[in-house]
């Protein structure tokens, strides 16, 4: 079976980081989000995956190689054009469609089973949200049909809670129900020809855990999320002291530490990164692959990207902290 990734798209809402990287090459831990999403494929099987590029397409041919096929999008095709354009990629059998931004652990196998067993044209990954003003939520009957859709609905107009997680299982006759134009979206013009023609699709609720990491709180909440094991990721990395992961060899952890510095788990620790003295990390904390924390700067709950420096007597709580090479950090790690 195939599989595409949505990687086009221009993350407006993770900017400032997005004016440097595309937004799904933006590290959690130990890799960037896309790269999870590879390995997530992996390990349920799926033998070629296609990703669609526009904004930054060379970050990513160069970051995976031939690891999987690209097309480039001279012009945004929508979430759906894209696809359409890669549809002789799937070949005549079902495929999946997944967004460059899901940090997920969702089982894909029994994603893939719902939609061959319910025969549907379609079948949407939807979980259980709190907010549902965040979400296009997902309306449906009791065998699971859906039924129809609501974008972004208040607490007090939602019909439902179960939020769009954006990834698909489609069979090739998705295309059937596609306008002309170049430019399509599933929400907008997709699913609402299928409820027009009566065609029949269904939900798969995910008990797994999926966080889109679309805004800054969400990459924040997801990547903590993840330190913290609520999802299960391949994650680089020795437990040193409870709760604080360190990468590399052993014999650079031992110069890990400035004298007098104090980790308080949780806590990631890329390669190659240095923390001077008296310097105090309070969890959650991830620091990546070269970050350098200068001589008494305190940290908590803050994300230091790779490859930057945090001044000497620094505070940071709550903070995203980056700088212009992060590409470039990324890169001489893989």
């Amino acid at each position: 079976m195939r599989a595409m990734v949505l990687a086009a798209g221009l993350g407006t809402r993770l900017r400032p980081l997005t004016y440097e990287i595309t937004k799904p090459m933006v590290p959690v831990l130990d890799r960037p989000v896309m790269e999870h999403i590879l390995d997530l494929l992996d390990r349920h099987g799926f033998e070629r995956v296609i990703a669609n590029l526009h904004y930054f397409p060379d970050t990513i041919r160069e970051h995976f190689g031939e690891r999987i096929s690209y097309r480039y999008e001279q012009e945004l095709l929508g979430t759906a054009g894209g696809v359409r354009a890669c549809a002789e990629f799937f070949g005549d059998g079902p495929f999946l469609v997944i967004s460059g931004d899901a940090l997920t652990d969702i089982d894909l196998t029994a994603l893939v089973a719902q939609h061959r067993e319910t025969g549907g044209i379609a079948t949407l990954a939807v979980k259980q949200v709190l907010d549902t003003r965040e979400y296009g939520v997902v309306l449906h009957d009791r065998e699971g049909r859906i039924t129809g859709f609501q974008e972004k609905p208040t607490a007090e107009e939602a019909l439902s809670s179960l939020g769009n997680c954006g990834i698909y299982v489609f069979d090739p006759q998705i295309f059937d129900y596609f306008p002309r134009e170049p430019f399509v979206d599933w929400a907008k013009d997709v699913f609402p020809a299928l409820l027009e023609n009566d065609v029949p699709f269904h939900i798969h609720e995910v008990r797994e855990y999926w966080n889109d990491i679309g805004s800054l709180s969400e990459l924040r909440q997801g990547t903590f999320d993840a330190l913290r094991g609520e999802l299960r990721l391949e994650i680089d990395g020795a437990e040193i002291s409870p709760g604080v992961i360190v990468a590399g060899e052993e014999s650079e952890r031992g110069r890990l530490l400035g004298e007098d510095a104090m980790i308080e788990g949780p806590a990631w620790i890329g390669r190659d990164v240095r923390i001077g003295a008296g310097v105090r990390l309070m969890g959650p904390i991830v620091l990546g692959d070269g970050a350098q924390i200068g001589d008494g700067a305190q940290l908590r709950s803050s994300i230091v990207f790779p490859g930057t420096v945090v001044a000497a007597d620094s505070i940071l709580i709550g903070a995203i902290a980056g700088h212009s090479g992060i590409l470039e950090s990324l890169r001489r790690r893989g």
